[in-house]
């Protein structure tokens, strides 16, 4: 069981951004990271613009869970897991994530922000906490 990447993206008008993300690659060929990052990324946008505001889902992709969360808000959560990560887990990883993250990132800074422009670095440590 693990846990691939770990994406907070906003999703206003007109289209979904990245905000922060954490990846793990390091279970793949070191040709292939940079590609299977880029697929992640692209995928996380990809579902959070999909997925309706206050809304929860679990998308199959290829050989990958992705499990989305859009709060009334706006701010979204996307977890990539294997089939086996227990669903109920990345829920509750997004819920946690998306609380702390919008207590310490002002919202001001979320329709604007980018990975470098937004300080907020507990992704990782999450990732990596979540491993099983």
């Amino acid at each position: 069981m693990r846990l691939y990447s770990l994406s907070v993206l906003y999703k206003g008008d007109p289209k979904v951004h990245l905000l922060k993300a954490a990846y793990d690659v390091s279970t793949f060929n070191f040709f292939q990271r940079s590609s299977v990052q880029e697929f992640m990324t692209f995928t996380s946008q990809l579902i959070a613009e999909r997925s309706a505001l206050g809304s929860r889902a679990s998308v199959k992709e290829q050989e990958y869970l992705c499990h989305v969360y859009v709060r009334s808000d706006g701010l979204a959560g996307v977890v990539i897991a294997d089939n086996e990560y227990p669903q109920r887990v990345c829920f509750t990883l997004l819920d946690k994530v998306l609380d702390e993250f919008s207590r310490q990132v002002s919202k001001m800074d979320w329709p604007s922000g980018s990975p470098a422009t937004i300080s907020y670095s507990a992704l990782d440590g999450y990732l990596s906490k979540y491993q099983v």
